[in-house]
């Protein structure tokens, strides 16, 4: 059983080692790759010395770099940890089992057991994580905990079936969203949370990072929900074309003539976008369920290959 430690990392010189060493003494037979994105500081040679296998991804973004070390790292199973030590190595045992029981993505959840709210010194971190949390639960109703959680252990089948759709950090948003859209078992362990040691700076934007995740979990809503997105879309331009239309209608009741032109093609305009929106709905969820065929097929295939 071939296990590969996956590390991201961006100047990351004061924690990389101990992350290293930390997974280098819970499992001895792993293979450790720190992918170092551009950093400007001594990420890599430190990484090098602690006995890592460095690998550099010169596109930024953490996106990027996840892309990167799917597509070259071939294992059995793959975990990925962020480089700044704020993940005990304690359970991650506990969460390779887990893929032993047809689990396919094992998070480490911080937030259940309230460390991440004691260690955590941002106020709007942990809002970001609860309001993406409760868009995503509500979204796809389903009952997670951590959405954005950088620890997490993988099946084989889930990191060559994943495309990374996005460039940034979030890609953990991104990878939630693929696994509840393709039937993928997702499992959740209690983990701790452990503060950056003084020095070492988070390189998450809490504003700008922030909102491009929101924008994210609507866009992937689009892409895997399109017919519902659309439908609403649709709707919202029935209500704006009632709205403009009624006095127009109410006013040809009444005086057999329509004086308000300009309202009524507008009105007729928007009933015709509502009904192309809707179709677009139709036909791009039509592409999606195709698509999911040939993933399924694809994974059935790879499982026989296996056999």
């Amino acid at each position: 059983m071939k296990i590969a430690i996956l590390i991201p990392c961006y100047n990351e010189e004061l924690t990389v080692k101990n992350v290293i060493n930390d997974f280098q003494h819970k499992l001895p037979d792993a293979s450790i790759y720190v992918f170092d994105n551009n950093s400007t500081d001594k990420t890599a040679a430190i990484a090098e010395e602690a006995g890592a296998i460095v690998k550099r991804e010169p596109r930024q973004g953490k996106g990027f770099v996840v892309e990167a070390m799917f597509r070259t790292i071939d294992a059995d199973y793959y975990v990925m940890v962020d480089g700044d030590d704020t993940y005990p190595v304690d359970k991650v045992e506990l969460m390779l089992s887990e893929l032993k029981n047809s689990v396919d993505m094992v998070v480490g959840d911080r937030l259940s057991n309230g460390t991440y709210s004691k260690e955590n010194t941002r106020v709007f971190h942990s809002f970001g994580n609860w309001l993406v949390k409760t868009m995503i639960n509500r979204l796809f109703h389903v009952h997670l905990n951590d959405i954005m959680s950088g620890y997490r252990v993988f099946s084989k089948d889930f990191v060559k079936n994943y495309p990374a759709l996005c460039d940034g950090f979030q890609v953990e948003t991104d990878m939630t969203i693929f696994a509840l859209d393709h039937n993928y078992v997702i499992k959740e362990i209690e983990i701790s949370f452990q503060e950056r040691p003084d020095g070492s700076e988070s390189k998450i934007n809490t504003y700008t990072d922030g909102a491009r995740v929101i924008m994210t979990i609507f866009n992937l809503y689009r892409h895997y929900r399109p017919l519902i997105f659309f439908t609403v879309v649709a709707i919202l331009f029935v209500l704006l074309a009632l709205i403009v239309g009624f006095p127009v209608v109410q006013e040809y009741i009444l005086y057999d003539y329509v004086y308000r032109v300009p309202s009524a093609v507008l009105s007729a305009s928007l009933m015709i976008f509502s009904l192309l929106t809707f179709i677009t709905g139709i036909i791009l969820d039509s592409v999606r369920h195709n698509s999911k065929e040939l993933l399924n097929l694809r994974r059935k295939e790879d499982v026989h290959e296996a056999e």
